[in-house]
């Protein structure tokens, strides 16, 4: 069985104490696929280095809304050069976040508008942070459309994830799902096309209900897998192959047949 983490934050210093046991780990239980997005401009170098020392680690380029009071303009122009040097395979963690406190809209939506014009014209998918946004985000994406991508986290209405699905992307199911209260994302997970399901870890938060308190660990992807199995009435294995096979889709990984 082979699974891929399509969200996952492992080069955050909360990994630093144990980075290399954590891997060992998700390799031996057949998570050998993750994508590392990125949170702020400082941080790319350190992320790049770290997909190039490991196998399976891919990486994407971004600017997070929740931080956009960190960004600067000049980020967006080292993002084209980095893309151009580098080649990561998408762009992220980038979208809008209306749930924190006092948002700062037009400074997300023009950080937010810049990466989605970077995108395009790098023909590269996106991962999209989205909270109390999805409505603006769907509409962003109809005016300035890109080669699809993740919805992380993604906690919308049914109507919402089919229109996501329809631009190209698939949406990103996590440690929200193992929590028995979780009634409505619990639902999506259970109706909508495994086609459109990518499973997620957004390590070292969201963590699983089993480990609550914890820091949360992509090996910990596996609770999420037995709960969408429960949910759907599918094996793991099966539902393991799809969702890496989706990720695989939306990277240009052509890795299915393997």
């Amino acid at each position: 069985m082979r699974i891929f983490d399509s969200h996952c934050h492992l080069d955050s210093p909360a990994f630093d104490p144990d980075r290399s046991k954590v891997l060992k780990n998700c390799r031996d239980k057949g998570i050998k696929h993750i994508l590392v997005p990125a949170i702020k401009r400082a941080g790319w170098d350190r992320l790049l280095t770290l997909c190039e020392q490991e196998k399976g680690l891919y990486p994407a380029l971004g600017l997070h809304p929740v931080f956009v009071e960190q960004h600067k303009q000049q980020d967006l122009d080292q993002m084209e050069q980095y893309l151009a040097k580098y080649q990561p395979l998408a762009i992220g963690e980038i979208g809008l976040d209306f749930f924190i406190d006092q948002p700062d809209k037009e400074r997300q939506l023009h950080f937010f508008r810049a990466q989605l014009d970077i995108a395009r014209n790098a023909n590269l998918p996106v991962s999209l942070h989205i909270r109390k946004a999805h409505d603006q985000v769907l509409s962003l994406l109809r005016k300035q459309p890109v080669r699809g991508g993740f919805a992380h986290a993604f906690n919308g209405s049914l109507q919402q994830a089919q229109q996501f699905i329809e631009l190209g992307f698939k949406l990103g199911f996590g440690g929200t799902l193992t929590y028995e209260g979780s009634r409505k994302i619990r639902e999506l997970a259970r109706v909508l096309p495994l086609g459109s399901i990518v499973l997620e870890t957004d390590a070292p938060d969201m963590v699983v209900a089993a480990h609550r308190g914890e820091r949360n660990s992509p090996e910990y992807i596996l609770d999420c897998l037995n709960v969408l199995s429960e949910l759907r009435d599918e094996e793991p294995q099966f539902i393991a192959e799809r969702t890496t096979c989706n990720a695989f889709e939306v990277l240009g990984i052509q890795a299915c047949s393997d």
